[in-house]
């Protein structure tokens, strides 16, 4: 067919350039659509350490911005086209898909795969934004090394947070858990494992207002919510920083394809094939519900969507 691709993705992040790599790999007419920069939640941060084979002893060189490269560079490599725009709308209920960019230029496509990931849901204190990737953080298992002998406030009192504090505190010299409420809202099992590690100590009703500091965080202040009294806290000076590790929801990027796909919380369920409700659709990444957010398993992702897309379209066109 004249002007259709045999794959469209939509989401620059690990997910989608790992599709794109095996997608055009696979001799599939492939286009993948960023409306940003390529690299997702990854391009926010300064370092990448847990990526299977990504590793320098220079922590310069551990860069996303690296891996993202030389993501990019083997997806184009292969053949794979790579467009900044932005998505408007699409239509899926039909063989031929439909992708419309904000500009108005029509893509048509056998197979659409989609990567727009989700976002760590922000507080909205003050400092959050400027000091992110220099002191804060979303993700344990990505960070928490970074941190070791280091003091950590961990905020957010869900299954989550608690889970990420007990992960943490391996590596950092204490940990506090900060929680806006006076309970926890985690499973009993992990909420006395929590109260039982030495290293997490819990402040209940206690928010975080803001951070601040020269390059890193250096300081914090915090409010008790039912006393009002705030209070701050200072980096021990032979450290230098501290870390602040928020873990209050992620938002799913997903409204674009809502009433079209089926959805959990936003989030788009999909099987380990990474096939959607709707034929021809597929989605990776962070956007689908799944145990672990890490480049690792995005990649994962991307790859066995591509691969079922690669399938689709042998049954479906012949």
């Amino acid at each position: 067919m004249d002007n259709v691709y045999d794959t469209i993705i939509i989401g620059g992040g690990p997910a989608g350039l790992s599709a794109a790599i095996y997608a055009a790999r696979g001799k599939m007419n492939t286009l993948l659509f960023e409306k940003g920069r390529l690299g997702g939640q990854i391009s926010i941060t300064d370092e990448l350490a847990n990526y299977p084979g990504f590793f320098s002893e220079n922590h310069e060189e551990l860069h996303p911005k690296y891996l993202i490269e030389k993501m990019e560079n083997q997806a184009k490599y292969f053949g794979a086209n790579i467009e900044f725009k932005e998505i408007a709308s699409v239509k899926l209920d039909s063989k031929i898909k439909e992708v419309t960019t904000t500009d108005g230029t029509v893509y048509k496509t056998k197979t659409v795969i989609v990567t727009t990931g989700a976002e760590p849901r922000k507080l909205g204190t003050k400092g959050e934004r400027e000091y992110t990737g220099k002191g804060i953080s979303y993700c344990g298992t990505c960070d928490a090394d970074f941190f070791t002998d280091l003091e950590v406030f961990c905020i957010g009192g869900g299954d989550t947070s608690v889970e990420e504090a007990i992960y943490i505190a391996r590596f950092a010299r204490k940990v506090t858990l900060v929680v806006r409420k006076d309970y926890l809202r985690c499973a009993n099992s992990i909420e006395e494992k929590a109260k039982n590690n030495p290293k997490i100590e819990i402040k209940f009703r206690t928010e975080l207002l803001e951070v601040k500091g020269d390059g890193m965080i250096q300081s914090a202040i915090f409010k008790n919510n039912e006393t009002n009294e705030e209070w701050e806290y200072k980096a021990d000076e032979e450290d230098g920083l501290f870390g602040v590790f928020i873990f209050v929801g992620y938002n799913p990027v997903s409204k674009l394809f809502d009433g079209m796909l089926d959805m959990e919380d936003g989030f788009i369920i999909a099987g380990e094939d990474m096939k959607t409700n709707v034929d021809g659709v597929f989605v990776a990444g962070d956007l689908r519900p799944k145990l672990a957010k890490q480049v690792v398993t995005a990649c994962s992702d991307g790859a066995l969507a591509a691969l079922s897309a690669e399938k689709y379209i042998e049954y479906s066109f012949g």
